[in-house]
């Protein structure tokens, strides 16, 4: 096998992908396209959340502790009510997310030291926005109340330590970005959604114009014309790779953090075994239509429920996580994210660069024997 040998096959596929202009731009552009739209659309932040406000207190204590609620930058005040019938109507209009409901007595409870309750009322039916907005008015309360209980014991001359004092760090990650994990994540879906669609075609494409027959009587082995249709797709991927890695740096501001010679080691790999799929579907299916539906469900549905992207792999029944073991991005999202914002290198990804080749190597071999079988059956 040389190239010599592949390159009329080769040739022959980059013609053929250069008389379709159309194909040959989504191919290239459609990721980066994918990436600017599902990077700014997809986004689990949770910023100005719309607060209803009981203040039944109306001092100048209650008017501070608001002011801590809405200078986090979290909340915003949606209502200024004056009963719980409107803070009812504000959470069931949407107008509001949450309410706050401050007690007549907080100022006086405050002045003699005394535990002062606050009620917080949440609109559930969205639980993972009132969830993450729970947490930000419960450390905005312990900020606050740590404050306060300070200041007391300040003025009454006795000196407040809390026995734990706690000093976050975060690391690679400090702003706790939802971006920075899903930009990585998104990057990994769309190559394989492009990879796996495209090469699926191009075999299937052959069988229905009748030109299988041509390269079925060729000299050129199995493995040749499989290497051969499929090079030409994989430099495709890897031009529209660079593309969907700009587009993360320029609008998401998501640099590579590691080396980059790193991060395609593991973009090749994957693109091997992610065209490697694609040649198998390509092989088993006969016309363009059935490729084109195998080629989504097994690419699209696998990676966005069990590769990790959205959803933590441990918190899945165990059946779900053996079956998660079936996508090959489950592992290049291991090695993306922490190329990109650990800056790890193969020492620590190993193991996955290795399971991508190894399944890279089934599908590839199990098209070209079902090709060979229909080579011999022809």
């Amino acid at each position: 096998m040389t190239f010599r040998r592949i390159k009329p096959i080769v040739v022959k596929e980059f013609r053929q992908v250069r008389r379709d202009w159309v194909s040959l731009m989504l191919l290239i552009l459609l990721p980066a396209f994918l990436m600017l739209m599902v990077g700014k659309a997809l986004n689990f932040d949770v910023k100005s959340v719309r607060l209803a406000v009981f203040d039944q207190d109306k001092s100048s204590q209650s008017r501070a502790f608001i002011r801590a609620f809405t200078n986090s930058g979290y909340f915003t005040i949606a209502a200024d009510v004056t009963s719980y019938r409107d803070i009812e109507t504000s959470i069931e209009s949407g107008r509001a997310l949450a309410a706050l409901v401050i007690p007549a007595d907080f100022a006086k409870r405050l002045d003699r030291g005394e535990d002062a309750p606050v009620q917080v009322l949440m609109d559930g039916s969205n639980n993972n926005t009132a969830t993450t907005a729970l947490g930000y008015m419960n450390t905005i309360i312990q900020t606050y109340s740590a404050n306060l209980r300070a200041e007391f014991m300040t003025r009454r001359g006795q000196r407040f330590d809390p026995p734990i004092e706690l000093r976050p760090k975060v690391w690679y990650n400090p702003n706790l970005s939802s971006t920075k994990f899903l930009v990585p994540g998104f990057i990994g879906f769309i190559l394989m959604m492009s990879s796996v669609i495209s090469t699926a075609l191009s075999i299937v494409r052959e069988k229905e114009s009748g030109t299988m027959e041509q390269l079925a009587v060729s000299p050129l082995g199995t493995a040749e014309i499989v290497i051969g249709k499929t090079l030409p797709y994989f430099i495709i991927s890897l031009v529209s790779s660079a593309f969907v890695l700009g587009i993360a740096f320029v609008f998401f501001d998501l640099a590579v953090r590691g080396a980059i010679v790193w991060l395609y080691l593991g973009i090749v790999v994957f693109l091997f075994a992610a065209l490697g799929q694609g040649l198998l579907i390509s092989a088993i299916a006969e016309k363009q239509q059935i490729a084109f539906m195998m080629a989504v469900l097994s690419s699209i549905l696998p990676t966005f429920l069990l590769s990790g992207l959205v959803f933590p792999i441990r918190s899945m029944p165990w059946l779900l996580q053996i079956l998660s073991n079936v996508t090959p991005v489950k592992f290049f999202l291991i090695i993306i994210r922490g190329v990109m914002l650990k800056g790890v290198g193969p020492d620590v990804f190993w193991r996955e660069l290795l399971y991508m080749l190894l399944f890279a190597a089934v599908t590839l071999a199990l098209a070209a024997h079902i090709m060979l079988r229909k080579r011999r059956a022809a």
